[in-house]
């Protein structure tokens, strides 16, 4: 039967079927074999984020045997509580101090690390040791450094004549950010110096050697050349780096506990102290749906960037 009888017939021409066509038994095959996943997405993700946007609409606290039903009740005292607001201008400091501070000094470490120098695999290596600790230990270790009787830093600090007496970094407002922010970005550095460093290896190393021999200097380079090369890198390391730390709990309730005075209360301490300190979890669950919304944008710029590269 030629191709003219078949169309004539009406019969499908499998020649003609559209890209990633698949056949009723493939089809059977693929949801098949993605159902486990699929039901354990809904178990343990959907279910879950859906049972918390509903709550942030119910009044429900330790004292209520049963949730009650209050509407946007939840978002508007969150809205008018300028405590609870000013969680949002604390994240805001906390999530552009990080990740700038992160990205500047993980490319710096990733131009270090891309030097032909001796002893270079060992400096990458123990560029790793921050990443490798869990995030608890990190903090308790900077909390030590940082004490204002005994800390590391004060003595340092004294010896060359930059204080006069030791400073009490987490007992005041913008020394309690500074630790937290430096806590933070001293464990982010790895990751990002991987990143720029990955970054860095894609070049064409023909392109800075030409550079040099036109006379190009090395800010020259990293301005005309490596800058340029790394803006994607750049764009998915920034979006990565301020949806990590957005979500940051365990490093500043360990340093700081949300203090001195709410000073580092970002929204994940917020959300853990209505939920389990003023056991209000309506209010914590209000809090959490809005934090998502801050996410969101991020998240939608973060995935468009990766379909982007792909």
């Amino acid at each position: 039967m030629d191709m003219a009888t078949t169309h004539q017939l009406g019969t499908k021409n499998p020649a003609r079927r559209k890209p990633g066509y698949l056949k009723r038994s493939d089809r059977r095959f693929a949801y098949l074999i993605l159902a486990p996943a699929m039901i354990a997405f809904l178990v343990m993700v959907a279910w879950p984020f859906v049972d918390a946007m509903s709550m942030a609409f119910y009044q429900y606290t330790i004292y209520d045997t049963e949730p009650i039903f209050i509407g946007f009740e939840n978002f508007e005292t969150i809205l008018t509580d300028p405590y609870v607001l000013g969680s949002w201008v604390t994240t805001a400091i906390f999530v552009a101090g990080t990740t700038l501070l992160t990205m500047f000094l993980g490319l710096s470490w990733a131009l270090l690390m891309y030097q032909d120098f001796r002893g270079r695999a060992v400096f990458r290596t123990m560029t790793l040791l921050p990443w490798i600790l869990p995030s608890t230990v990190s903090a308790f270790i900077w909390a030590w450094m940082l004490n204002g009787r005994y800390g590391i830093v004060n003595v340092l600090l004294m010896d060359v004549g930059a204080v006069n007496s030791p400073v009490q970094f987490l007992s005041n407002d913008v020394g309690a950010m500074m630790a937290v922010i430096l806590t933070r970005t001293w464990i982010s550095i790895p990751l990002f110096m991987s990143f720029f460093l990955a970054g860095l290896q894609s070049m064409e190393f023909q392109q800075i050697e030409a550079a040099r021999i036109d006379g190009a200097g090395n800010l020259k380079i990293v301005r005309r050349l490596i800058l340029p090369h790394l803006k994607p890198v750049f764009l998915v390391t920034g979006a990565l780096g301020m949806i990590g730390n957005l979500q940051q709990f365990d490093i500043i309730f360990a340093l700081t506990g949300g203090g001195p005075v709410r000073a580092t209360s970002v929204l994940s301490i917020e959300v853990y102290k209505q939920a389990f300190q003023n056991w209000n979890l309506g209010m914590a669950s209000a809090i959490g749906v809005l934090w998502v919304f801050t996410l969101m944008p991020i998240v939608i710029f973060y995935l468009r960037s990766l379909f982007r590269e792909d």
